[in-house]
């Protein structure tokens, strides 16, 4: 096995670990419970789970996806997290290797799956994570290389700003409220994190993203436009994309731009 092969298993290995503690996130956050205490524990039998039964994806697996104390269902969430934030973790350290940016938008990454599967069932994004985010990614602006404490403050204005505006005005055209503020704050994270240039991106793929997936699901349950569709998985998406493809994306864009006028 070569070192850098040895690196990347490492980190999928430590991703998975995190996950393993975001299910409890996910799980206690919107319910006003600690996160830290008491140990983690089956829902349904108050089951202590142990370590050999905490061991991220094989323990589902030896399981067969069931609690060893009372046999309830275990949900499917929990792997599936591993492994996203596992898959999540390597793509960034293959990416960034062992270095300062890794580990900022390690933390980023991670605090978007929370935030992800909190408002698919909740549909609130907690104010712990988004606010405190903001905050931790305006300090984190002035250690990394290319990137500035004035593009972060930008970013969290424009971002925080559109989405305010937006709301605003479809308050004031509806009469009805048509995005949380916890997206707002959301998306002012977002700009703290990856600066103002990512946040036009971040709309315009979110809103692409969201009115291709909500108009299918409306089809598909035969709602009407009244349907309640959480947005923060869809600008947790687009984040990610613009880290990993964003500048190739703009500018693949952009040069088909000219070529159509050409």
């Amino acid at each position: 096995m070569t070192p850098q092969l040895y690196f990347f298993i490492l980190s999928f290995l430590f991703g998975a670990v995190i996950g393993s503690f975001l299910n409890v996130c996910i799980y206690r956050m919107p319910r006003e419970e600690s996160v830290v205490s008491p140990p983690s524990h089956c829902p349904s039998c108050d089951y202590r789970i142990r370590w050999y039964d905490n061991i991220p994806l094989v323990s589902y697996l030896l399981l067969g996806g069931k609690c060893r104390g009372c046999r309830a269902k275990i949900s499917l969430q929990y792997p599936l997290v591993e492994l996203l934030n596992g898959l999540l973790t390597l793509a960034l350290f293959m990416r960034y290797g062992p270095t300062l940016a890794f580990a900022v938008l390690f933390l980023f990454c991670s605090a978007l799956v929370v935030i992800t599967f909190i408002d698919i069932e909740h549909q609130i994004i907690p104010d712990e994570i988004s606010l405190s985010g903001i905050v931790l990614g305006f300090v984190f602006s002035f250690f990394l290389a290319g990137h500035s404490w004035l593009n972060s403050l930008l970013g969290i204005v424009l971002g925080g700003g559109s989405l305010l505006l937006v709301a605003s005005g479809y308050h004031w055209l509806t009469g009805k409220e048509g995005m949380g503020g916890g997206d707002i704050k959301l998306l002012a994270m977002m700009g703290a994190f990856l600066g103002w240039k990512s946040i036009p991106f971040i709309i315009f793929a979110s809103s692409l993203i969201g009115s291709l997936i909500g108009v299918s699901l409306m089809v598909i349950q035969k709602k009407d436009s009244k349907l309640a569709i959480p947005f923060g998985p869809y600008l947790a998406f687009a984040a990610v994309l613009y880290i990993f493809y964003g500048p190739q994306l703009i500018h693949w864009y952009l040069t088909l731009g000219s070529f159509s006028k050409g």
